[in-house]
């Protein structure tokens, strides 16, 4: 192998559209997220949040667009803290990162076992191994999760082509699919009454989903990691983002109406329907699926869980991507071993692919219970990517004397820092927090960092890392600087 070539460019706006709505939106949005929406602000509050929330990720987008022009390299944030902060920040940036892309693999990879459990039948439910946070483990499943990272890895080192070719017709599958559902649910679907949850008040329920809508997006700056593959004029990246998020929106306003507009008829409404989930099995504990069952009968089910297992391949491929390219990039900086910044005869960096393959095959062994604990630091994690993101940003804009891109830097900036303080402050703003087990994790993923920049500060010949800096203020000084 030799990495003189470099990656190749190949990936078209369309591809880079399927990339990044293919790596934001995965099983949840039809599983977990629109239910989690509805209980807090009925079918209204929750369409209006998620819009709010888009135009939060929206300014997050444009940062990330302008960056993308700037730097057009693998390893997104990464190369752009680096570039602009230096290397001890792109590093914790890269830290987080890993985290982050790393998690919802492997929440999509244990998803699996689910989707078996419902629509098959639990015929990989055997060989129980033992229970582990109340969640039990089956070796049947956790080889089925284990296969799925393993054939995922394999297409991603063996061509490009086959790979862009086969996200954009699954991004296809699941936006029809969805489409098809939503637009008979509209038609021949019961009122969506009450549009609010009547105990609490509208505007703070929209405010509510707002607030915690944006980390439904995670992934949609996927592709800001392979950006030295595009085969497009670099300019042309913000449309792509643009249009990757309102798609994005699109399919969980979709999928959160759908959900209201069937339900069993022992209920009077579909509030008490979905306040009752704990409780059903089947269908009926997926509004969905019970939606599309009602007005599609067993075609609008197949139809949902083909969209359902084209979102959690997806979101496999385009996590493997991103984490492989970023990894690639990390390694290209001494920070990995040199041999992850190799290049196949195929033009991908096939180790990075398989590191990433490697250190996701044995997770399905902890359980699911163990991996909505590790998701949930995902909220964390992209706080702190997405505030280095802005705040690259708006010191790039000073730099180039762009009033407007400074000002849309430190805007998101802003937005991330009071993101953080509402995640990380359990009920001092929120009537609800993250499970204490999400903090120990997160606190133990900060402490393996600080050990791992232990050992590159030991092998930095170069002496690029711990160094004093005082980016950290200046940026300040930009970002609330009326000039």
């Amino acid at each position: 192998m030799s990495n003189a070539q470099g990656l190749r460019r190949h990936m078209s706006p369309m591809g880079a559209w399927a990339f990044a709505i293919g790596t934001s939106v995965g099983w949840g949005s039809l599983v977990v997220t629109a239910n989690t929406y509805l209980a807090q602000a009925g079918p209204a509050g929750s369409a209006l949040g998620l819009a709010l929330g888009t135009l939060i990720m929206l300014i997050v987008g444009l940062n990330y667009s302008t960056l993308m022009q700037a730097y057009p390299e693998a390893g997104g944030a990464y190369a752009y803290t680096r570039e602009v902060f230096g290397y001890d920040q792109g590093f914790l940036t890269a830290w987080f990162l890993a985290m982050t892309y790393l998690a919802v693999l492997w929440a999509n990879a244990t998803s699996l076992p689910l989707f078996s459990r419902i629509f098959l039948g639990g015929v990989f439910r055997f060989g129980k191994l033992y229970t582990l946070f109340d969640y039990d483990v089956y070796l049947g499943e956790a080889l089925l999760s284990a296969a799925a990272i393993v054939l995922t890895a394999v297409l991603l080192t063996r061509g490009q082509r086959a790979t862009h070719a086969v996200m954009i017709a699954l991004a296809w599958l699941f936006t029809a699919g969805i489409a098809v559902c939503f637009v008979a649910g509209m038609v021949k679907g019961r009122p969506m009454n009450p549009a609010y949850i009547p105990d609490a008040g509208a505007l703070g329920q929209i405010v509510k989903i707002a607030v915690i809508s944006p980390w439904a997006f995670i992934g949609f700056e996927s592709i800001s990691h392979s950006a030295e593959e595009f085969d497009f004029e670099r300019h042309r990246i913000r449309r792509v983002l643009i249009v990757a998020v309102l798609f994005t929106l699109l399919l969980y306003v979709m999928v959160t109406l759908l959900s209201v507009t069937a339900y069993p008829a022992k209920y009077g409404s579909w509030l008490e329907y979905i306040r009752d989930l704990d409780n059903l099995s089947g269908l009926e504990a997926l509004p969905a699926f019970y939606a599309a069952n009602a007005y599609l009968g067993g075609a609008g089910v197949t139809l949902l869980m083909l969209s359902l297992l084209a979102l959690v391949v997806t979101s496999l491929i385009g996590n493997t991507t991103a984490l492989s390219r970023l990894f690639y990039a990390m390694a290209r900086d001494k920070l990995l071993h040199e041999r992850f910044s190799r290049i196949n005869d195929h033009g991908i960096p096939a180790d990075a692919v398989l590191l990433v393959a490697g250190l996701s095959v044995f997770i399905p062994l902890v359980g699911r219970t163990a991996i909505g604990w590790i998701v949930d630091v995902t909220t964390i994690g992209a706080t702190l990517i997405y505030g280095f993101v802005c705040a690259c940003a708006a010191r790039f804009a000073s730099k180039e004397g762009d009033v407007r891109g400074r000002r849309l830097g430190c805007a998101g900036v802003a937005i991330m820092v009071a993101f953080g303080a509402y995640i990380l402050a359990p009920n001092l703003v929120s009537t609800g927090s993250m499970a204490r087990e999400t903090y120990f994790l997160f606190i133990a993923w900060s402490v393996l960092g600080f050990l791992f920049f232990r050992f590159i500060l030991h092998r930095d010949k170069e002496r690029r890392f711990g160094r004093p800096s005082s980016c950290g203020w200046r940026c300040w000084r930009w970002c609330c600087s009326c000039r």
